[in-house]
């Protein structure tokens, strides 16, 4: 059975989770954690990509991705991932392949999802137990986007922007996002729609997106084939969708 083609449109925000090898670990000293990030800056510079959130966790890898380009993250986690390996076999004399496969991913829906999907990325030491707050873990973006730790490898997404009025003002509200837990039901939202390349967002938004793309962008559902839905007055601009829930 071919495999589904990814889900990617200019300009929307796209979730990425890269995975260990049977979910073994890919980082393994502070050092790993720091040549990752590293290279990542330098190969989102390269390729266009706009990091704005990630975490990088003993075993895999959540990264929050605005690109110009609908081809650019793929580009990027190429270059990354084979970068990565090379160094990973040559320091600790392994040989064989550390990533599980190709990365997964979703596109967001930025007015609904996408500081819910940030929160998501940067509470995973939280709800993994390695931490009790999110600024207590060293391999993620929240020291930056809540603390305001200088970090020149977050290029911060316009919603997050508009949280305050100036960088004290943002982060405080960002902050506050935090004093609460994302609902059980967003947090498996999150993951159905990651794991299965499907968008992350309304029916209607998912109506858009298949309607660009030319095939389902959501779960089909069982039973006998429905008509095909009329695409509502979701358009783009610009290369980027104008979400209008």
């Amino acid at each position: 059975m071919p495999r589904r083609p990814r889900l990617a449109l200019p300009g929307v925000p796209l979730h990425v989770i890269q995975r260990g090898n049977n979910r073994q670990a890919c980082f393994f000293a502070d050092e790993d954690y720091r040549f990752y990030l590293e290279w990542l800056s330098e190969h989102a510079g390269k390729t266009g990509c706009r990091i704005h959130a990630y975490a990088l966790m003993t075993n895999h890898v959540h990264l929050l991705i605005s690109a110009d380009k609908a081809e650019a993250p793929g580009v990027l986690m190429k270059a990354l991932g084979q970068r990565y390996v090379q160094y990973v076999n040559r320091v600790y004399r392994r040989s064989g392949t550390l990533w599980e496969g190709r990365f997964r991913s979703c596109p967001i829906q930025e007015e609904a999802y996408l500081l819910a999907c940030q929160r998501y990325i940067e509470l995973n030491p939280v709800r993994a137990g390695m931490v009790e707050h999110p600024g207590s873990y060293p391999w993620s973006s929240y020291r930056a986007n809540g603390q305001g730790e200088e970090n020149g490898l977050i290029r911060p997404h316009e919603l997050y922007v508009a949280l305050g009025r100036d960088t004290e003002g943002r982060q405080a509200a960002y902050r506050e996002l935090f004093r609460y837990e994302l609902e059980p039901g967003v947090v498996d939202q999150i993951r159905r729609a990651t794991n299965g390349n499907f968008v992350l967002g309304s029916e209607r938004f998912a109506t858009e997106v298949a309607a660009v793309i030319g095939r389902r962008a959501q779960p089909g559902q069982p039973g006998r084939p429905r008509k095909k839905p009329e695409p509502e007055s979701g358009e783009l601009f610009g290369g980027k969708f104008k979400n209008s829930n």
